[in-house]
């Protein structure tokens, strides 16, 4: 039997007959973002059911220790009876339900917690609803970063897990006498979906970093994520009128680069990015230098960038494998070293997770801290 049609392709596929070729910022808007078909809204992608898994979801270890990362920011901070900690993207709630139950015991940081979570998904909003249930804390749920309300004496605690790598990017790629944006279109014979080439157009500092333009040759791409610029904008702003921290793990690259890191995940397996949108993820690899710049040039501070593996090395991840395996059976024993690996080597995604680490001009420098930079 034919397949039946995807509304949401044949959606894309009128708008480009309209209009031409869309952006793949465009094109990742619809595909993930769509009010009706998009994929984070109208599905639950993680887990071994969804497309992927995700760290919280590999190990309570994870959200636990930022959670204590969390705790340990809030004390150096002065223990202020109030705190704002938002989550960007929280997934199933799965993290912050782990840092909660981790913080538990912090004399005070309970109480002056309020929880405020960045999401616009309904189904996984009711996900963060229940798993945080057991809490206690308050929690409120807003549809973009901006809608949180700033309050001058209340700092923000800022913590974003693969959040950065969904959000929607521009591809430049180099020809022979300049730049071109690459774009989607329709093939005229097939009538499927693929990539075009723009006119070349002259390229600004903020797309393309000068420093890289220079070494650039015929072929190279270059990816630009303007929503991951302006919202690490708007959080180094916030650290700063709240003498707040941030934390951001996600896989990327420490440097700007040249290179093509669309992808799209269905069902754990890598899929054709431009087949089935909707049905599948799409991510790109964030280039934390663009996002540190960004918060430098807004007047925050941040860290060097580390991997996640030494990241929660530093933060004491064997030493709670180890607890954890007091008193676990030999089966346990071996998952819990099982997660641990997966989360810290080199092969795993230890190496391929980075972690920045950004704090109000202000604020004392929170756990981890390598290097400073702004």
């Amino acid at each position: 039997m034919p397949e039946t049609p995807s509304p949401l392709l044949d959606h894309i596929k009128r708008r480009i007959a309209l209009s031409g070729p869309i952006s793949i910022a465009d094109f990742m808007n619809e595909a993930l973002a769509h009010p009706e078909y998009g994929y984070y809204r109208k599905q639950d992608p993680f887990g071994r059911a969804g497309d992927f898994i995700t760290a919280p979801e590999v190990s309570q270890m994870f959200g636990e220790l930022i959670g204590l990362w969390a705790a340990v920011s809030w004390q150096q901070m002065g223990c202020p009876p109030k705190i704002d900690l938002i989550e960007l993207g929280p997934g199933r709630g799965t993290l912050m339900a782990d840092a909660l139950r981790a913080v538990r015991n912090v004399p005070g940081f309970g109480d002056a917690l309020t929880v405020r979570f960045v999401e616009t998904s309904p189904v996984l909003r009711t996900h963060q609803q229940t798993a945080i249930m057991a809490s206690g804390i308050p929690a409120t749920w807003h549809e973009a970063f901006d809608d949180i309300p700033v309050r001058a004496d209340v700092p923000a605690i800022i913590i974003g897990n693969e959040f950065f790598d969904a959000l929607p990017i521009r591809q430049f790629e180099r020809g022979d006498h300049g730049w071109a944006e690459r774009l989607v279109g329709v093939d005229a014979d097939s009538g499927e979906l693929g990539f075009v080439r723009g006119r070349e157009t002259p390229v600004t500092d903020a797309l393309i970093p000068a420093t890289l333009r220079g070494s650039a040759k015929k072929g190279d791409i270059f990816e630009s994520c303007a929503p991951a610029i302006a919202i690490a904008d708007q959080v180094a702003r916030r650290l700063n009128e709240t003498h707040g921290a941030a934390l951001f793990i996600d896989y990327g690259h420490p440097s700007s680069a040249f290179g093509d890191t669309l992808q799209a995940l269905k069902g754990h397996e890598y899929h054709p990015v431009l087949r089935d949108p909707g049905d599948a993820d799409l991510t790109a690899h964030v280039d934390f230098a663009a996002i540190a710049r960004a918060m430098n040039e807004a007047g925050a501070r941040t860290g060097a960038v580390l991997t996640q593996g030494t990241f929660l090395r530093m933060l004491g991840i064997e030493q709670r494998a180890e607890l954890l395996k007091t008193g676990a059976d030999e089966q346990q024993a071996v998952a819990i070293d099982q997660a641990l690996a997966r989360l810290v080597d080199a092969d795993q995604m230890g190496t391929l997770f980075k972690v920045l680490i950004g704090y109000g001009r202000e604020t004392t420098p929170p756990p981890c801290v390598s290097g400073v930079a702004g």
